[in-house]
């Protein structure tokens, strides 16, 4: 099957409706495996391909680049080489009071009062008076806007019950998502020396707020500037002001983590929306982490495309069935399947169905049934399961006995 014949069997209308939000958790067959260390762990034909782009040169010690619409990483720098993360750890704190707003252990309109220990938290603030009461609502925007280290401890606090047991929920977290290279010790990011993360492990977390919780992160990562008790404060993600599509996400800064900053873009391309997360740690001044952000962006919206091989519920292919109440079985994704390249190789790539033959009833709707496999001039590049769109139940004793001769005939 051709790539030309693929696109043709989704419209254009359906291509144009894919939700980049939707796009952001990568289909698992399609993401290639992140070298850690290209010396001990052979790159795969995929990245081997998006390698023979030559990267930006970075002031930064690590940064990454990650395709979330095809779930990709495009580039990246000692992505796995661990670094204190700074306030980039309040991504984590995000995710988990966004989960349990989600869960209605708390209330976004819940009136809460600052700890003492929130009170002494040095490092930026939100400039809560700990005599009057605060939303849940504003302290996620003084965390994620002003970067407030005591909304932080006044969060993890309403979350959990206490600082320890939040923590305890950060590690867990990680731990779940497969995060090797990340441990917390508090939920703002202050220096210590067990509080650690890398580039990619960020990336994954990023990627999980843009996926988990899409409202949430439209809601509070956009934000330019936030008021609270009469203070004034911007968003130091400061390409919000300079670049309109970039839509989030957080900075970072100690002396022994540098300047740091993940950001996430999206702009519009002929066959849909396309979201791009950016990871630079450790450059050496503020005005270096929004520049090297902006040249990693640019950099990979101008040398890479995205092609769209299946929309969501849309079959890439129609399969015979036997014994079944249908003799047709649609095959496709759930979500949808797209591939990032290398600007102007996405004609010469090839498609191909791979699929037990034949199918035989039952088949549930979800049920993985094959895969698509494709290549690039012959070499095999990437490899995306498909499932039953429909289910196709078993047809009746008639039915089958007449399918079984029919099967022997064939």
């Amino acid at each position: 099957m051709s790539l030309q014949s693929l696109i043709a069997a989704c419209s254009a209308a359906s291509l144009l409706a894919l939700s980049p939000l939707a796009q952001a958790a990568p289909t698992p067959a399609a993401t290639p495996a992140p070298a850690a260390s290209a010396a001990a762990v052979p790159l795969t034909p995929m990245q081997t391909l998006l390698a023979t782009v030559p990267p930006p040169k970075l002031d930064a010690r690590a940064w990454l680049v990650v395709d979330l619409t095809s779930g990709q990483i495009l580039a990246e720098q000692d992505a796995h080489a661990q670094e204190a993360p700074a306030s980039l750890t309040k991504l984590m704190t995000a995710y988990l009071t966004f989960k349990a707003l989600k869960e209605g252990t708390i209330k976004r309109n819940q009136m809460v009062t600052e700890s003492k220990e929130a009170w002494q938290t040095g490092g930026s603030r939100m400039f809560i008076d700990p005599r009057v009461p605060v939303s849940v609502n504003d302290l996620l925007l003084g965390m994620i806007v002003q970067s407030g280290n005591d909304a932080a401890m006044t969060l993890a606090q309403t979350v959990a019950g206490s600082t320890s047991a939040f923590v305890s929920m950060m590690n867990r977290q990680a731990q779940q998502w497969g995060l090797k290279g990340t441990h917390f010790m508090d939920p703002t990011g202050l220096p210590d020396p067990g509080h650690y993360t890398t580039a990619y492990d960020l990336s994954v977390i990023a990627t999980h707020i843009i996926r988990d919780f899409p409202a949430d992160y439209a809601r509070y990562f956009k934000v330019k500037e936030f008021t609270y008790n009469h203070i004034t404060q911007p968003n130091r993600v400061n390409l919000l002001f300079t670049d309109p599509s970039v839509d989030g996400m957080k900075t970072g800064y100690t002396a022994e983590a540098g300047y740091c900053m993940i950001t996430s873009a999206q702009r519009e391309f002929p066959n849909g929306p396309r979201r791009l997360l950016t990871v630079v740690m450790g450059t050496p001044t503020e005005h270096a982490r929004g520049q090297e952000s902006q040249v990693l962006l640019n950099w990979a919206y101008q040398n890479f495309d995205d092609i769209v091989l299946a929309s969501p519920g849309k079959p890439v292919l129609t399969a015979t069935v036997w014994k079944g109440t249908a003799d047709k079985a649609e095959l496709g994704s759930a979500a949808p399947v797209v591939i990032s390249l290398p600007r102007g190789m996405g004609k010469d790539i090839q498609t191909k169905v791979v699929r037990p033959d034949p199918l035989v009833a039952p088949l549930q709707a979800g049920q993985r049934i094959g895969q698509l496999d494709v290549s690039l001039s012959g070499k095999p590049l990437a490899t995306y399961p498909l499932q039953v769109l429909k289910a196709v139940p078993e047809a009746g004793l008639f039915g089958r006995a007449w399918d079984s001769l029919r099967l022997m005939i064939k």
